[in-house]
């Protein structure tokens, strides 16, 4: 009885640490991610700051080339504020892309 006590307390103690190990391994991996993750919103930001203020300009030049141009330019604007609302999860961003729309 005593025996099959002992055993059973080590076979628990080995399945709580290989849990505790992958515990931590997996919150590691999260914490690498969310770093990973915070710094492409960083340049997201960036190159959103600089599409708008290249869409503010004036184009004095109308050929279809740079409407075009043009054109692209709001649509990767969109895919970078439409990635950067589902990477953090803030719908105030969405609404700021459709006020300066």
């Amino acid at each position: 009885m005593l025996i099959s006590l002992v055993v059973s307390l080590l076979i628990l103690l080995v399945v709580v640490f290989v849990l505790l190990y992958k515990i931590y391994k997996y919150s590691i991996i999260i914490l690498n991610m969310e770093e990973a993750i915070e710094t492409s919103i960083d340049i997201f930001e960036e190159r959103l700051t600089s599409m708008e203020k290249i869409l503010e300009k004036e184009v004095f030049f109308d050929s279809v080339e740079v409407r075009q141009v043009i054109n692209d330019i709001k649509i990767s604007r969109d895919a970078v504020l439409t990635v950067s609302s589902v990477l953090i999860g803030e719908k105030a961003i969405e609404e700021n892309s459709k006020d300066k729309s």
